[in-house]
């Protein structure tokens, strides 16, 4: 029996490999899941959220520069190694500067603003930035160059920083969601399909009701019960698609469970929760597999849903959907990019998991030559 497993699924490996979309696929699906978690490591902006911004520098267009003054805060925040994984506190005050100079012991500057005519100077003690500081180590420890290879939003904040950490959200809600409905599915899945009767019954007219109500609505009702939040809305979204996972797992099992090696299993006296778990579901998982994935594109696709809808992950938590709803407007502005650029990243996503979907379904169907 082990030989038999491993010969099928060594083929059906070796199938998926000969499939070049679906391994370009996993592999994206790979660089964005590590991008995701070591974002931090990787965004201009590493601030909690990547939320720091200014309203002088908003909607500014890709490869914008800046002169950036950072001045340092008087009382240093404590650090934390899990602050590479959750975001650095603020250290020091950010200022958009146009220009600066430094004279009786100051540093005057003149603040960011496209106008010209708009001239808001201020100064700053040389102390402010430490003891025996001198100019050049002013200028080189705390004037730079920013560059914001995306531009900013509509709040002055790094685009291409918000798109990094919002990529959490998205993979999260894939997974999370995922795993929840298929916990709950094939638990109800596996009942129905094994005793029948009027269990089966009773489990299908469950998932009969649950699928006659339009997901989003289902989703918004829950999230509403549950409340606004980011752990609410996986939850929310993972109790809405188990009903398909249950359907297929029912059907899987009502056949399965004809075989002679359950009747077999039942000869040895084994109990029923025995042959359901270690002879009946590890033999009907790959039709599952392949819905997952489906159910992994669909998960994206409502949380940003939500989040374009104000249910989603609340602020200052990034989220693509959520991005797309603040830029919006500005695709009439004259600056379309602010919201296709995180749509453009969410279609990819969705993209690649239905592109692995399909190869994988390829992959597992033994009726393939």
């Amino acid at each position: 029996m082990s030989l038999s497993n491993q010969s099928l699924t060594a083929l059906a490996l070796r199938k998926f490999r000969k499939n070049f979309w679906g391994v370009f696929s996993f592999v994206f699906i790979a660089v964005l899941v590590f991008i995701a978690i070591f974002g931090y490591f990787i965004t201009p902006d590493n601030s909690k959220y990547a939320n720091w911004g200014d309203l002088a520098i908003r909607s500014k267009e890709p490869g914008f520069k800046v002169t950036m003054l950072r001045i340092p805060l008087e009382n240093q925040p404590e650090r934390h190694w899990y602050d590479y994984f959750t975001g650095h506190p603020e250290t020091a005050i950010q200022k958009p500067i146009n220009d600066y100079r430094i004279a009786n012991d100051s540093l005057y500057f003149t603040e960011y603003s496209e106008d010209k005519s708009i001239v808001i100077s201020d100064k700053i003690p040389l102390m402010a930035f430490g003891r025996n500081i001198d100019q050049k180590k002013i200028e080189s420890q705390f004037i730079t160059e920013k560059k914001f290879l995306l531009g900013t939003d509509n709040q002055g904040r790094d685009l291409l920083s918000r798109l990094i950490i919002g990529s959490r959200v998205s993979i999260a809600i894939g997974f999370v969601a995922v795993l929840i409905s298929l916990i709950v599915g094939v638990f109800f899945g596996a009942l129905a399909g094994y005793y029948g009767g009027k269990v089966d019954a009773l489990v299908m007219w469950l998932i009969n009701v649950i699928w006659s109500i339009p997901t989003l609505l289902l989703v918004i009702a829950i999230t509403l019960a549950l409340g606004k939040g980011f752990w609410q809305v996986f939850v929310a979204v993972g109790l809405t698609m188990w009903v398909e996972v249950a359907r297929v797992v029912r059907g899987q099992v009502m056949g399965i469970k004809e075989m002679q090696y359950v009747t077999a299993a039942r000869a040895l006296g084994y109990t029923n929760s025995r042959i359901i778990f270690h002879h009946i579901l590890p033999n009907s998982m790959a039709p599952v597999i392949v819905i997952s994935a489906a159910n992994f594109a669909s998960a994206i696709l409502v949380e940003s849903g939500l989040s374009f809808l104000g249910l989603g992950a609340q602020l200052p938590v990034p989220s693509w959907g959520a991005m797309i709803k603040d830029n919006y407007n500005y695709i009439i502005l004259g600056k379309p990019y602010l919201a296709v650029i995180p749509g453009v990243a969410m279609l990819l996503m969705v993209l690649a998991f239905m592109m692995i979907g399909n190869a994988l379904r390829d992959a597992l169907d033994v009726k393939a030559t």
